[in-house]
C-alpha cells in the first residue's frame, strides 16, 4: 500500500520550524535534506511565484534520496494572469525547469483563482494542450470556484485524466470529493483557520478510512498539508501517514 501512498507537506522551507523541527543552527541548504529523511514527498510552492533556474531544481533533486517524489505547483502568470489562456509557450518554459527531474515528479499541480469560472471552451483546449504537449506529465486541478465541481467539468476532468484536487478548508474553498483520475490529490489548508490550525485525531482516522479504500480500488493518493504555520502540517501529516497504514 504505501508505494500507492504519498503525505507530505505543501513545501519545506518554513523559518518558524526551524527549532521545532529543523535541528537548532541547521543551515536552511540542508532542510531539505533533512525534511526527505521524514517524508518522500513535498509540493513545491516556490514554483507558483517565481519559476525556478534550472539548476536550482537539480539541487533539490541532489538532495533528495530515490523514490522521494517532487508535485509542483505550476506558476501563477498561467492560472492568475493568463487564466489558462494562451498559455502554450508558458507551459513550455514552466517544464523546461522541471523537465530534468521528470522521473521525480507526481502530479503538476494547476490551481485556479477563485474568480475564474468554469468554461468549456476554456478548459478544454488548456487541458488538450496540457495532454498533447507534455504527455509524460500527470496533472491535478484545484478549483477556487464551485462552478468546477458541475457534472460538466468534472467529466472533462475525467476524460483528460485529470485529478480533481479535494480541498479541505475552514470552509472558505469548495470541496468535492469527486473521483476524476487514478491518482487522488488532496489539500489540507487547515480546519478552522486557514494555514495555521490542525486537524483531530477524529478527521485524520476519516481520511485514513477513506485512502484505505482508495488504495484498494486502485488509486494513487497525493496528500499535502498547507497549515504550515505553528507547524501543524508536520504534526498533522505525520499522523495521517500513521493511521493510513495501520
Amino acid at each position: 500500500m504505501t508505494e500507492h501512498l504519498h503525505i507530505g507537506t505543501s513545501g519545506w522551507s518554513y523559518y518558524q520550524w526551524k527549532g521545532a523541527f529543523y535541528p537548532e543552527g541547521m543551515k536552511q541548504a540542508d532542510w531539505l535534506t533533512f525534511y526527505a529523511q521524514h517524508f518522500d514527498t513535498t509540493e513545491i510552492n516556490y514554483s507558483f511565484y517565481h519559476l525556478p533556474k534550472p539548476q536550482t531544481v537539480l539541487n533539490w533533486a541532489a538532495k533528495v534520496p530515490e523514490g522521494f517524489r517532487f508535485c509542483a505547483k505550476i506558476s501563477k502568470t498561467i492560472t492568475h494572469f493568463a487564466k489558462l489562456k494562451e498559455t502554450e509557450e508558458l507551459v513550455k518554459k514552466f517544464f523546461e525547469s522541471f523537465g530534468q527531474i521528470r522521473q521525480m515528479l507526481g502530479p503538476v499541480l494547476v490551481q485556479v483563482p477563485p474568480s475564474l469560472k468554469f468554461d468549456e471552451a476554456l478548459a478544454r483546449p488548456f487541458f488538450e494542450m496540457l495532454k498533447h504537449n507534455q504527455p509524460e506529465y500527470e496533472f491535478a486541478f484545484e478549483a477556487r470556484n464551485s462552478t468546477w465541481y458541475e457534472e460538466e467539468s468534472l467529466a472533462l476532468m475525467r476524460e483528460f485524466d485529470i485529478a480533481n484536487v479535494i480541498s479541505q478548508s475552514s470552509g472558505r474553498f469548495p470541496y468535492s470529493e469527486a473521483i476524476t483520475a487514478k491518482n487522488i490529490y488532496i489539500r489540507f489548508h487547515g480546519p478552522e483557520r486557514l494555514y495555521s490550525s490542525g486537524y483531530t485525531d477524529e478527521m485524520l482516522q476519516d481520511y485514513a478510512n477513506k485512502f484505505k479504500s482508495w488504495v484498494n480500488e486502485g488509486h494513487h493518493i497525493w496528500a499535502f498539508f498547507n497549515n504550515d504555520n505553528g507547524g501543524y502540517a508536520l504534526k498533522d501529516a505525520r499522523k495521517l501517514r500513521e493511521l493510513s497504514r495501520t
